[in-house]
């Protein structure tokens, strides 16, 4: 009998938002899950439970897959699903039991993915997808699989469940890779198309909001790391990954490496930025990454949009603001400063130019300049 699949879903209880953990009974998971902090048993909910936070969910996933354990996670990242009380009506789910030669063909799967340098973002997503898949159809093998199978999960669990367009994307571009890699591409029904994307433009911060957050981030680290996600225009995981090496402050450069794609930029740094940088590392003394944890290696990206999120709320700004807004409005008021929109591309890594043309929607620029006819009216 092979490992159960771990259910991870959210829920309030008590009036508590608590991570619920849920899986076919196994008395060795059982008592493993027993030694980790915080985690509590309930007999009414028959089932493991903690209060959920981010860094806690993250902790429990990270010590179950050191047992090689599969964790199912996929309804807290559901953009579109929304939180069950107890007691109270459910979505569609699925059971906890897989066939042991999907695992293994799963395991070649995320195995070759390696090999081709996927990301371990793509990879674990990918595994999650293929994991909901089949259990979905358990008891089912990946060679009973028909084309009916697939549109059924499609339309009985994904549109059900009114998962968003990224969710759905992501299930239909994991289906597609296996069975491409296992050689049955006549599975894929030619109607399992991807959904139409809604076309939602970014959030943009002004310069004076930037400059209220970056004036209420008081701590030198998060101060610099914040800087540079805005003046350069980063993703989240390039500024992690980044090390000293990397930067050349006599050429205000820094090198990006694999980012996303597998591809590699040149991107550069300007004197404010550099001055920051440098007074920075004198304070820290980063060994090896730019940004590193307590105990060494990559800072967190969970400390990180913590960091942000303090300094929103203490510069009263509303809006809805991640840390990718910051390199959205690094490339908007880069376009609306006159900078060619072919420069912009290439700053930002961007493959297709119709990804970085999403910011001619956003700046307003060249809207200032437009006449409003109502302007002329005398009310």
């Amino acid at each position: 009998m092979g490992k159960p699949i771990i259910l991870f879903s959210k829920s309030n209880y008590e009036g508590q938002e608590i991570l619920l953990v849920n899986f076919s009974h196994n008395s060795n998971l059982h008592g493993y899950l027993k030694k980790f902090d915080g985690i509590e048993w309930s007999k009414s909910l028959k089932s493991f439970y903690l209060p959920f936070s981010r860094p806690t969910t993250n902790a429990l996933f990270q010590y179950l897959r050191k047992e090689n354990y599969y964790i199912d996670y996929s309804s807290l990242t559901a953009k579109d699903s929304s939180n069950h009380n107890i007691g109270k009506d459910k979505k569609v789910h699925v059971g906890n039991q897989i066939a042991e030669s999907v695992k293994h063909s799963i395991d070649l799967l995320k195995k070759w993915m390696e090999q081709k340098r996927y990301s371990e973002n793509t990879i674990r997503t990918y595994e999650g997808m293929l994991l909901i898949f089949f259990r979905f159809h358990f008891p089912k093998t990946e060679t009973e699989i028909t084309e009916k199978d697939i549109l059924k999960f499609n339309i009985d669990y994904i549109l059900a469940n009114r998962y968003s367009y990224t969710y759905q994307n992501q299930a239909i571009n994991a289906i597609k890779l296996f069975y491409r890699q296992q050689g049955k591409m006549h599975l894929l029904p030619e109607n399992l198309e991807r959904p139409k994307k809604s076309k939602k433009l970014p959030a943009i911060l002004s310069l004076e909001e930037i400059k209220s957050i970056l004036e209420n981030t008081t701590n030198l680290k998060h101060k610099t790391l914040l800087s540079l996600l805005y003046s350069c225009g980063l993703r989240i995981g390039e500024a992690l990954k980044l090390k000293t090496k990397d930067i050349d402050c006599e050429r205000k450069f820094m090198h990006v490496k694999s980012a996303k794609g597998s591809k590699d930029r040149y991107v550069p740094v300007s004197r404010q930025m550099i001055g920051l940088l440098n007074k920075y590392i004198i304070s820290y003394k980063p060994k090896d990454y730019v940004f590193e944890g307590q105990n060494g290696g990559k800072y967190s990206a969970v400390s990180a949009r913590q960091i942000l999120q303090r300094s929103i709320r203490l510069s009263g700004i509303e809006k809805s603001i991640t840390l990718h807004t910051l390199r959205h409005s690094h490339a908007t008021h880069l376009l609306e400063n006159g900078t060619d929109i072919r420069y912009i591309q290439e700053l930002l890594g961007h493959n297709n130019p119709k990804t970085t043309m999403i910011y001619t929607h956003v700046s307003t620029a060249s809207l200032d300049k437009i006449k409003n006819p109502f302007d002329d009216f005398e009310i």
